[in-house]
């Protein structure tokens, strides 16, 4: 599995024959600083944690360009068919999406997700988290954007991810102490890649105070540039 972080809370996996993209906001990303098309290309499937801006991002526009399928829960499928996708896979919390080279799980987030369109808000479902099952590999946990909760245990339980994608910034997710705690009292990750971080000036302007809560842990806690691959 090979796995770029794309800048705040998006992904590009590489499994197999499949590319994922999670969240992939990035021509209004401040931080990332690539190539749209070059950090989209041959995209297979789009996954989405919730409905804000900053996660759905270019994804009806990369869905275009690549026909990538685009997976998420029912609201947002059907938002987004109505803006033009037009390969759309929807599932909700607690299901299962089985692929070629993959299972895809939604979990609980604490969050919230919408977006406002011709000055009208939209509800587009509860947020979630997800769970990447590759049919060999590691399995990977994505917290979407969320507070810690103690069913995280479940999740745990369920699912035993081994590589754990952590949002740390602050306001709007769990600070970095707190994504310390989540991490250690509920998971056995073999690897923890912070995100949610830097992006604007509400958020935290870096993971330092979730790497200094993780301190003497045996759970690697992998830092790495945006469009820097990670292999494992």
């Amino acid at each position: 599995m090979k796995l770029i972080w794309l800048g705040h809370s998006a992904f590009r996996i590489e499994l197999g024959a499949a590319v994922i993209l999670i969240d992939p906001f990035l021509s209004g990303n401040p931080k990332f600083t690539g190539d749209v098309a070059a950090a989209s290309e041959g995209a297979t499937h789009i996954v989405l944690t919730h409905g804000h801006d900053d996660h759905i991002g270019d994804a009806v526009d990369i869905a275009k360009a690549t026909g990538a399928q685009i997976v998420a829960n029912f609201e947002i499928c059907m938002f987004l068919q109505g803006q033009g996708a037009a390969d759309i896979n929807p599932g909700n919390t607690g299901g299962a999406i089985a692929f070629d080279d993959f299972t895809l799980s939604f979990t609980q987030a604490l969050h919230s997700s919408g977006t406002v369109l011709n000055g009208q808000s939209i509800y587009l479902g509860s947020p979630n988290g997800i769970v990447i099952k590759p049919k060999a590999g590691p399995s990977l946990y994505h917290m979407g954007d969320t507070d810690v909760f103690s069913d995280m245990a479940l999740i745990a339980e369920i699912h035993q991810p081994k590589i754990g994608l952590v949002p740390v910034g602050d306001r709007f997710t769990m600070s970095g102490k707190t994504a310390a705690l989540a991490v250690k009292r509920f998971f056995k990750f073999d690897a923890v890649v912070p995100c949610h971080y830097g992006t604007f000036g509400l958020l935290s302007p870096d993971p330092a105070e979730f790497v200094a809560a993780m301190a003497g842990e045996s759970t690697k806690i992998m830092v790495p540039r945006i469009g820097e691959a990670l292999a494992f």
